[in-house]
């Protein structure tokens, strides 16, 4: 079985301003935008960013970290936080478990009074 070489075949469509395909989001030197396929992820191509390996130095890696954590989810000061507002919200469910059972021997609730609003 003999193939040819004809790389012509379908090239408009590959390669031409009729692709379908994604292209890459970046403008060139020229100001023209980038005519490459984009890596699907990022939305450019490799020549612009579209396949970094992330940052190399201690400089960038620093800068990479301060990113992440800026937001302050995950800082020691909002776990704290968090914690403190769990602790507030046990101690006003078993404050109003108190005045539950405090109205139920008065007589004030019925046993059953949850029921009711279900």
């Amino acid at each position: 079985m003999q193939f040819t070489k004809n790389n012509t075949i379908g090239s408009a469509t590959r390669f031409g301003p009729d692709w379908q395909g994604k292209r890459c989001g970046a403008r060139t030197k020229g100001g023209d935008p980038c005519q490459r396929p984009a890596v699907a992820r990022t939305g450019r191509c490799p020549n612009h960013g579209g396949k970094s390996a992330g940052p190399r130095t201690a400089e960038g890696i620093a800068r990479i970290v301060a990113a992440k954590t800026t937001h302050g989810r995950l800082t020691k000061e909002k776990r704290l936080e968090a914690k403190a507002r769990a602790n507030v919200g046990r101690q006003v469910k078993a404050e109003l478990k108190e005045i539950e059972r405090w109205a139920l021997d008065q007589g004030l609730l019925e046993r059953d009074w949850r029921d009711k609003f279900a």
